[in-house]
Parts: structure tokens; sequence; C-alpha cells
């Protein structure tokens, strides 16, 4: 393309836009070549690593989170997209999916840093300054599974037990499955990191519960042909989200609160060997693919 032709669709451009393309293209000449810390916002950045005691290992924790928070962040972004549009075609939608499952390879494989990265007696002091706040609380999980899924299959057994013979859709989310983190089923009773959770996001998540209904990922499986939802593409998400990646989470939290026989209690109250294992929490994206076959026993396929 020369450049009277280049010139000329920046012109159209902001025609198109109703704005005067001349204030625009001399903003242009003023303006200073973009740097890289500045693109990424590099000083703002580093700054943002606040810790609440003197333990040096505090900054390895506080960082790890941060950046799981960054890659949920890449998983919601691929998920906002793959539901976005409404008659999403299969190669893109698989598109969208095997990208997620990368983060997710990413989120397992940097366990090792939590695990391994920090000492253990000092973890375990500085861990009660953080109390009541737990990763518990993180919302983006909350909005990943909802962007991928039908809100009853967030449902374990226990609380299927609970619905009635037809549930309203309020009836399920107060029975989703991480709510037991924080609920004593026998008394109704919530923990503080619970309280402070749902005053903050419980409204925003059920208003968007209800604004996916119908447009999940799940819901774009369905509409597949069954060549197409048999690809392992769904299955490999399934087993990674929902299986390997909760599987490592426990195994870390082992490391540091059990490993010694101690059977220390999680920052947020929760009974964290029950909760965090896949087998409690019984998640699954994707139920109509796994007929007859459980998540722990699926052979992951790359």
């Amino acid at each position: 393309m020369s450049y009277t032709e280049l010139s000329e669709k920046i012109v159209d451009k902001f025609k198109a836009l109703e704005v005067n393309p001349e204030i625009y293209l001399k903003g242009i000449l003023e303006q200073k070549p973009i740097t890289y810390w500045e693109y990424i916002q590099l000083e703002t950045l580093m700054t943002l690593q606040n810790t609440r005691t003197d333990h040096a290992d505090e900054t390895i924790f506080v960082i790890y989170h941060q950046i799981t928070e960054l890659t949920l962040k890449l998983i919601v972004h691929e998920l906002k997209q793959a539901t976005g549009v409404n008659e999403l075609k299969f190669d893109k939608l698989k598109e969208k999916i095997q990208r997620v499952n990368r983060y997710t390879e990413m989120l397992i494989n940097s366990f090792g840093i939590m695990k391994y990265g920090m000492d253990y007696d000092s973890y375990n002091i500085f861990r009660n300054a953080l109390a009541p706040a737990s990763g518990f609380q993180s919302v983006q999980f909350r909005y990943i599974e909802l962007y991928c899924t039908a809100i009853q299959n967030l449902v374990n057994a226990k609380g299927k037990e609970r619905l009635s013979s037809n549930p309203s859709f309020e009836e399920y989310f107060d029975n989703l499955y991480w709510k037991d983190a924080g609920i004593d089923r026998q008394t109704g009773k919530k923990t503080l990191t619970l309280k402070q959770f749902e005053d903050k996001y419980l409204a925003d998540l059920i208003a968007f519960a209800k604004e996916i209904k119908g447009n999940t990922v799940f819901d774009k499986v369905l509409k597949l042909t069954e060549t197409e939802q048999s690809d392992p593409v769904f299955k490999n998400f399934d087993y990674l989200y929902n299986y390997a990646w909760p599987l490592v989470h426990l195994e870390t939290a082992q490391h540091y609160l059990d490993s010694k026989g101690e059977n220390k209690d999680a920052t947020g109250g929760s009974e964290w060997k029950k909760y965090l294992h896949p087998n409690h929490q019984q998640r699954v994206f994707f139920p109509y693919l796994w007929t007859g076959e459980k998540l722990e026993d699926y052979k992951l396929t790359l």
C-alpha cells in the first residue's frame, strides 16, 4: 500500500466517525514514540506487591496470586469471546478452548512455585496475617464457571439432595458447590470469608448468571454435531480445569498445612481437604460427554 493510499484510508476512517481528520493527524504528529514500560504500565505494576508482614516469602505469595489472577483473566477473555457470538463456528470455538487449555496447563505447572518456593515455617507464620482473606474469594473462578456451563452443573451430589422437585434459578444458586466452603448447612451460619465475598460480588454474579443462561460454552457444545462434540479439546478442558488443577492445588495446600500431620485451618475457615478435592466439588462443565467415564480416569489427549 502506497503512502498516498494509506493517508486516504486514515482520512476516510475519521470521516466515517464524523470527526475532523486534520485534528487527529496533528495529534499523531505530536505524539512521542511509545515505550515498552509505558505500554504495559511496568512501573505501576511493580508497585502492586503490598505485603502485610516483613516475611520475605510473602512477596512470592502475593506475586504468584497476582500472576494467577492475570491468567484467569486470559481465560475469561477467551470465554467472553466464545460466548459472545450467537452462531460460533466449531473451528473458532475449538481455537478458544485450546487457548483456555494452555492457560490452565500454565496454572497447573506453576504450582511448583508455591509448593517449593516458600519457607515452610515462614509461610505458616505470615499466613496468619491474611485471615479471613482466601483464594476462595477470587471472583474470576465464579465467572469462569458461569461462562462455561449451566447452573445445575455446578451443584454437587449433596446440593442436589437439598433441591426441590422443580428448583428455581435462585434455589440452584443457593446450592452451588462452592458455597459449601463457607456455610454450615446444619445451622445456615456463614463464615466471614463468605459474607465478605457475597457482600461484594453476589448480586453481580446472579445477574450475570441470568444473562448468560442458555448461551454458555456448554450450550455452544450442545449445538455441535456428534463428531464435533467428540473432539478431545472439550474433555481436555473439563479434565484440566475441573480435576487436574484442583488436585494440584490440594496437594500444595497439604504440603504447607498437613505435611507434618498438623491439619491446620485454612485462612478462610473452610474444610480445605474436603472443599479442594475434585470429588467433593464434582464440577463438570460438559457432563453429557462423560457417559460411563470419570474425569479422574481420563487420559489426556494432546
